[in-house]
């Protein structure tokens, strides 16, 4: 079954939009999608530091990830800066400086149209294992995370009055973003991951009642996104990872002619 590269991908691809969807919610609904954008640029430097002290990619990754949330975190303390130049500044300084490092290191070959886009049609098996057993641990630590950090979504000053932490939460959910994005960066690349993020969770929030409602439609619509733009990729001999992006705003094209009249028809 998993000898066909096509299978594999479509495999990948189903597992990404699993974690993505309720992930993605979070985002949405914390408005937080630049913030996913930075965290996905700072891979770049998190692959470069991987090939300079000879360890894995995804291990790379996810340290850097974590250690731009924590000084983002720490410079959001200071109250210095306003939190878009923050994201702003960490955001391209943390690309420049990898793809700068990357420039350094002749003897290394690196595809850089790879890690900037992906290549899920190239994910092997144990690819495979590593997204669907690091996917399985992010929705697990999401799922004992849920209520806590959706009270904290909801109002900051509510959560602490009620002892729930919302910045430890909050820093704990950074760190699932990273992992997040160690593990599906070779899928889709770093530009395109927070377009999975977004796009299908904006597109299920039109057709949601409910958060856990949005978690799952956003899950559905990912999936859609994969299926289709697989399917348009191998057709049409396009690039998978922005064909899947495009197939997911095809989603939300669809969801956004949904009156809001349906979703709010059990609230009359």
């Amino acid at each position: 079954m998993l000898e066909s590269f096509f299978t594999r991908a479509l495999i990948a691809g189903i597992g990404l939009a699993a974690v993505t969807g309720p992930l993605g919610s979070f985002i949405v609904w914390r408005r937080m999608a630049y913030f996913g954008d930075t965290m996905a640029h700072s891979a770049i430097l998190g692959v470069a530091l991987a090939l300079f002290f000879s360890i894995s990619p995804v291990v790379g990754v996810f340290v850097i990830a974590v250690v731009v949330a924590l000084i983002l975190a720490f410079l959001q303390r200071r109250g210095t800066l306003s939190a878009d130049s923050l994201l702003g500044l960490l955001s391209h300084s943390a690309l420049a400086l990898g793809l700068v490092m990357v420039s350094l290191m002749p003897h290394v070959r690196v595809d850089l149209m790879g890690l900037l886009f992906g290549d899920i049609l190239a994910v092997s098996v144990t690819d495979l294992a590593i997204i669907y057993g690091g996917g399985i641990a992010v929705l697990g630590v999401l799922a004992w995370l849920w209520r806590p950090l959706l009270a904290g979504t909801v109002s900051t000053e509510i959560a602490q009055a009620e002892g729930l932490s919302p910045e430890r939460n909050t820093l704990i959910f950074t760190v699932l973003l990273a992992a997040l994005i160690a593990i599906a960066m070779k899928l889709l690349g770093v530009l395109l991951i927070t377009a999975m993020l977004i796009i299908p969770a904006t597109a299920a929030r039109r057709l949601a009642r409910t958060p856990e409602a949005m978690a799952l439609y956003a899950v559905l619509g990912g999936i859609a996104a994969v299926l289709m733009g697989l399917w348009a990729s191998f057709h049409f001999n396009t690039p998978s990872g922005p064909t899947i992006v495009v197939a997911a705003l095809g989603v939300f094209a669809v969801t956004s002619l949904v009156p809001l009249e349906w979703r709010n028809k059990e609230l009359k």
